[in-house]
């Protein structure tokens, strides 16, 4: 069904900046909520940033001002630009959906396999 595939990973130095995409296939997003989890090594996976259909946002506190969620859904791609990127941000980074709005972090169902961010010091 739905299939999701991440990209933009990579290392940076911490104030870096990456931008991670995520191609959607199998689906139109249009009807679906877009979200970016991360995990970290000896960590449960984690709800970062969410966006509805009408463009509404939702970001976890520790990434609130310097990363920014948002979606293309003519070219069914979801993006995530992530800003002055700090050591605490190293993770594998998830995009993911659910069908219908976000409302909850356990809605999501479809993943993608992962990108990884490593933020040196």
């Amino acid at each position: 069904q739905v299939q999701l595939a991440e990209s933009g990973g990579g290392s940076v130095q911490a104030g870096g900046s990456l931008r991670l995409t995520c191609d959607v296939s199998g689906d139109s997003i249009r009807t679906y909520c877009m979200g970016w989890f991360r995990q970290a090594p000896g960590k449960e996976r984690e709800g970062v940033a969410s966006i509805d259909h009408d463009g509404t946002t939702n970001y976890a506190g520790s990434v609130k001002g310097r990363f920014a969620i948002s979606r293309d859904n003519a070219k069914n791609i979801l993006y995530f630009q992530l800003n002055t990127l700090k050591p605490g941000d190293t993770a594998m980074y998830y995009c993911a959906a659910a069908w219908g709005w976000c409302e909850t972090w356990s809605k999501f169902a479809y993943w993608g396999q992962g990108t990884q961010v490593t933020v040196s010091s």
